[in-house]
């Protein structure tokens, strides 16, 4: 049980990779409080990872709601040891087939609301606490077809050096 009595925040932890990583801190001992934007896919993490699991509805492009998110966490089960900030999104941008729409979705997605999360938890971080960034080989690689995709996960490798 090497997380028994942390705390965890995983964003996006309703499906793939954040559910696949909530199910592990749980095995582990952690207490885990868990984002998604469905209702139903959030409802079901839940009744699965059991009761050590704290399932918020929220959107991480949305700041305030990424805020009540973290009161709504510390407010249960207090300080927060590790923060993963791994809700994301794919999404094609081909230069001179893309709208601003679809490009800022993924920027704000990927880069600005994984700011927002680690800014939202720092105040209330555990000393020695761990912030973990979801990237992507496509931060150094490059991806024809996928630029916002790709500067996010390049953007998001500086952030925790730019975060403390």
């Amino acid at each position: 049980m090497r997380l028994k009595n942390k705390t965890a925040l995983i964003t996006g932890g309703n499906s793939g990779i954040g559910l696949a990583a909530a199910r592990l801190f749980v095995a582990e001992g952690a207490r885990v409080a868990i984002t998604g934007r469905n209702h139903k896919t959030l409802d079901a993490a839940a009744a699965e990872l059991g009761h050590d699991v704290l399932a918020i509805q929220a959107d991480v492009t949305d700041i305030e709601a990424t805020d009540r998110t973290v009161a709504k966490l510390v407010a249960k089960f207090g300080k927060v040891d590790i923060v993963f900030a791994n809700a994301g999104i794919p999404g094609a941008t081909p230069v001179g087939h893309t709208s601003l729409a679809t490009f800022e979705e993924i920027i704000r997605t990927n880069l600005t609301a994984v700011f927002f999360t680690i800014q939202a938890a720092a105040p209330h971080l555990n000393p020695g606490a761990s912030i973990i960034l979801n990237g992507s080989v496509h931060a150094v690689m490059g991806m024809p077809g996928y630029s916002a995709y790709a500067a996010t996960k390049a953007g998001s490798i500086l952030l925790p050096g730019q975060s403390a």
